[in-house]
């Protein structure tokens, strides 16, 4: 049941609830896993690292923030849940313990990878029902290929 009346078709809401619900749960995991690795990350590029992490951090809050107040708005209720997230979520489990620089910057290359790859399915998902909630996650594509674009430059 939804207290929100939607301008969107059934369908639509469908396809559009489901795009903003994916791209929730990749942001909720992407601030927890770049805060986890930024809490453990070691080695010679340490504060580089470090500092760039807490971007990538700040950047997950602000979109995440953003796709779940638009879920509300076209009548679906956003799930940010640690269950749910640990169940849906695109990026891959972290290790425990002390992180390697070279290892962080890894694990935030393949995490963005992996999410950026489903938001661009979300963006052309979204493209016809929803035009509002596709500007939003292109908008949240460009920031975080920012992010893997500056990651991947820690590679080289």
């Amino acid at each position: 049941m939804s207290y929100i009346k939607s301008p969107l078709s059934d369908a639509d809401l469908k396809v559009v609830g489901d795009a903003l619900q994916g791209a929730l749960v990749d942001l909720v995991d992407l601030s927890l896993v770049a805060k986890q690795v930024h809490w453990n990350v070691v080695g010679p590029r340490f504060r580089s690292v470090h500092l760039q992490l807490d971007e990538v951090v700040d950047t997950a809050r602000l979109h995440s923030d953003t796709v779940a107040e638009r879920a509300s708005a076209v009548g679906v209720s956003a799930d940010g849940r640690a269950a749910t997230v640990a169940k849906s979520s695109a990026i891959g489990t972290v290790p425990d313990g002390w992180i390697k620089d070279t290892d962080a910057v890894k694990i935030l290359v393949d995490g963005l990878g992996a999410i950026i790859a489903r938001t661009r399915e979300r963006i052309e998902a979204t493209a016809d029902p929803d035009p509002i909630s596709q500007d939003i996650l292109i908008g949240l594509t460009a920031d975080l290929e920012k992010h893997a674009w500056m990651f991947q430059a820690e590679t080289v």
